[in-house]
């Protein structure tokens, strides 16, 4: 079989990476240069801090990945790269670097939507994973139930009404005491809590298989404030654990549920999100006790990387798609579009 090298970017947010994949699911190199210092002393990701570091890092990640791959542009067949969606300013750095090598080298390139490129590191993960398959996505950003056809067709089945779940976390971490990001510190500490301690609201949305985690998030800072005003200690261990099993609940009784209306044996997790130690094991259990397949990527490949930009870029590289000199960054680009 004829090797197709990939280089990927990815700069849609606050990671400025770069990788090496081959046939979209042999990863040779994946350089990540992270910002999360810079912002945490923020509370969040500021666009504009972001814009210009990718600036600075872009270059450096690139010739990184290239070194550890043990290879050069000429050894490249193709270039993919996200486009969409994400912070406007982020993505043109990658946008932009990514048709400079094209253009320069005069090889393919091809625009990746940032979601089909956390469902493609299951790919990566999974070298026996093929579509169909039902995919929960969980980020900062998103909330989605995807239905993967194939490697190249989706259709959103369910998706958040509000706040993500990764944006839930991160807001009802700053408000019990915890730093920027609020997902992996609620993790840990929800280790320490009782997670039945508080009856947190659970809004499952009984037409379809949306989410809603605004009532959640609110129903947790009302709590909080209420508990401040009276001069009470919190009981931040016990909140933590409470609210994460809460969410957790919520996501993996919609998704199971979904699977077994549409006869789907095949589920994988992507996303920040699945990162989540609870969401793992929550959903590992469910699907042992339906008899359903499970998937999911390691920790490294849940974060935004540029590993699974190249994986989809692959999937989509074979069907034909290219992109030409006018591509361009589309903050809210929706899934399934495609050039």
């Amino acid at each position: 079989m004829k090797e197709t090298k990939i280089l990927a970017i990815e700069t849609s947010c606050d990671e400025t990476a770069a990788a090496i994949v081959v046939n979209g699911r042999d990863v040779r190199s994946n350089v990540i240069s992270t910002q999360i210092d810079l912002h945490t002393k923020f509370g969040g990701v500021v666009p504009e801090i972001a814009s210009r570091m990718h600036v600075e890092k872009i270059n450096i990640v690139i010739r990184e990945a290239l070194e550890k791959a043990n290879m050069t542009l000429d050894d490249i067949d193709a270039i993919g790269v996200t486009y969409g969606p994400g912070l406007v300013g982020a993505l043109l750095v990658g946008v932009v670097a990514a048709k400079a090598i094209a253009f320069s080298k005069n090889i393919p390139l091809v625009g990746v939507h940032h979601i089909e490129g956390h469902i493609a590191a299951n790919y990566i993960e999974d070298k026996t994973l093929e579509p169909p398959f039902l995919c929960l996505v969980a980020s900062g950003g998103h909330t989605h139930l995807v239905y993967v056809q194939d490697y190249h067709t989706y259709e959103i089945m369910g998706k958040t009404r509000d706040d993500a779940a990764g944006e839930a976390y991160d807001k009802v971490a700053r408000a019990i005491g915890l730093p920027y990001p609020g997902g992996p510190k609620i993790d840990a500490l929800s280790k320490e809590g009782n997670p039945k301690a508080f009856a947190f609201p659970k809004a499952m949305i009984s037409d379809g298989y949306d989410f809603s985690f605004s009532g959640l998030k609110s129903a947790v800072l009302n709590y909080v404030n209420s508990a401040k005003m009276k001069g009470e200690e919190l009981p931040v261990a016990d909140i933590a654990a409470s609210f994460q099993h809460t969410v957790v609940e919520v996501l993996v009784t919609k998704t199971i549920a979904l699977a077994k209306e549409k006869g789907i044996t095949k589920i994988a997790l992507a996303g920040g999100v699945a990162a989540n130690s609870g969401l793992r094991a929550g959903m590992e259990e469910a699907c042992r006790a339906n008899g359903f397949s499970f998937s999911y990527p390691s920790l490294i490949l849940c974060t935004d990387n540029a590993a699974m930009i190249g994986s989809a870029a692959y999937f989509e590289y074979l069907r034909g798609a290219r992109a030409d000199m006018t591509l361009n960054a589309v903050p809210n680009l929706p899934l399934g579009k495609k050039l």
